[in-house]
């Protein structure tokens, strides 16, 4: 249980650092980014549903902030197209 939060915060970090501490030369780089956030997201539902989902409401709170970084890489993109 430990290892799947471990490795879904692993997924969560690498995938902000990365989409934020790299130069961004147009959306598709954001979208790859968005890409890698859907797959963690999948990781840590097959996590929790190995682990009957009870993650003393870690499973939880990194799903809500895999939905967050999804929505602001989104926002992103949006804001890149307009511009």
């Amino acid at each position: 249980m430990k290892k799947a939060i471990g490795v879904a915060a692993l997924g969560l970090s690498f995938v902000v650092g990365g989409a934020f501490g790299a130069a961004v030369r147009d959306w598709h780089d954001l979208g790859k980014a968005r890409d890698h956030i859907h797959e963690a997201q999948k990781e840590l539902n097959h996590a929790r549903a190995a682990n009957n989902y009870d993650m003393a409401g870690h499973g939880v709170k990194a799903e809500r902030l895999l939905t967050d970084a999804e929505r602001e890489i989104s926002l992103a993109i949006d804001a890149i197209r307009a511009h």
